[in-house]
């Protein structure tokens, strides 16, 4: 049996998230994502008007005059969210959690497909894949994702990207629009976007919260690192550790950003003390003008 808490918690996000979806991203995803099902249909000759980035060179050499692709839209696309439930995300200093944060995020893309016809799926990972959810169209299938994302206990303590994209690259044949949900505090993951980015429309998504980029004077305090239980003792009137520890975030931040460029990869960064509603549809825009 599902708590009685929890039906609540998933209602109160379909309620927020739909009308966000409504209001504020309505035309946004179908625009940001129009043609990415695109098939090739035939060919047929060139007419004045036509976009000579259409020509197929090959067929107009063979008869001696230009002839341009036809392609049509795909009436669906397949999203996946693939999402970093690691322990990790148990850690906010605000009103979220990075985790809860995750779940809403997820929500609002997973309405925003629903609501143009498109499936959607779900893969959670820690240090290994914990639950995969096929892609399927419908909002009951939208608020079975939600519960995943509320209600999933993991079993792992660190955090493997790259299994979750081998994972992701097995059970997704054809191309899809994958989101990557996580805040990147793992290694070795490189490889693994690299091919997962040639197969998929792959988005990566940081969430990241403040406290993980700087630390607060507050003296003495224990801090535990989730992923492997393990404590130390940290003196946070340090002005030299303070400084040291922040210098480290901002240098791991800006190698995971430039990595991403180096991919030309779109990343979207997503903090819990800042609403995420201006950075998604700056993604949307953005996409709709490459487009």
């Amino acid at each position: 049996m599902i708590p009685k808490e929890l039906l609540k918690k998933v209602r109160q996000i379909q309620i927020r998230t739909s009308r966000m979806v409504n209001d504020v991203f309505a035309g946004q995803y179908h625009s940001a994502f129009r043609g990415r099902g695109m098939e090739f249909e035939e060919v047929f000759p060139y007419q004045i008007g036509d976009d000579v980035r259409l020509i197929d060179w090959n067929v107009s050499a063979r008869y001696g005059e230009p002839f341009v692709k036809k392609f049509r839209e795909e009436r669906e696309l397949t999203v996946m969210l693939v999402v970093d439930a690691s322990r990790s995300g148990l850690f906010g200093s605000g009103r979220q959690f990075k985790l809860d944060l995750a779940a809403e995020l997820g929500a609002v893309l997973a309405f925003s497909a629903v609501r143009s016809n498109d499936k959607v799926g779900l893969i959670l990972f820690t240090d290994r894949v914990e639950k995969y959810v096929p892609a399927k169209k419908g909002t009951q299938h939208v608020l079975r994702i939600i519960r995943e994302l509320l209600y999933h206990e993991p079993a792992g303590h660190g955090t493997d990207i790259a299994e979750a994209l081998g994972f992701l690259n097995r059970v997704t044949i054809r191309k899809a629009v994958c989101f990557l949900l996580s805040d990147f505090l793992a290694e070795g993951y490189e490889p693994a976007l690299r091919i997962a980015r040639r197969r998929h429309d792959l988005i990566p998504i940081a969430i990241t919260d403040p406290r993980e980029m700087e630390l607060p004077n507050v003296g003495f305090i224990e801090v535990e690192d989730p992923e492997t239980g393990e404590l130390t003792l940290v003196d946070t009137s340090s002005r030299v550790l303070r400084e040291r520890y922040a210098a480290e975030r901002q240098d791991a931040a800006a190698a995971r950003e430039t990595m991403f460029r180096r991919m030309d990869t779109d990343m979207i960064e997503i903090r819990t003390d800042r609403p995420y509603v201006e950075p998604l549809v700056r993604f949307f825009r953005k996409r709709e003008r490459r487009r």
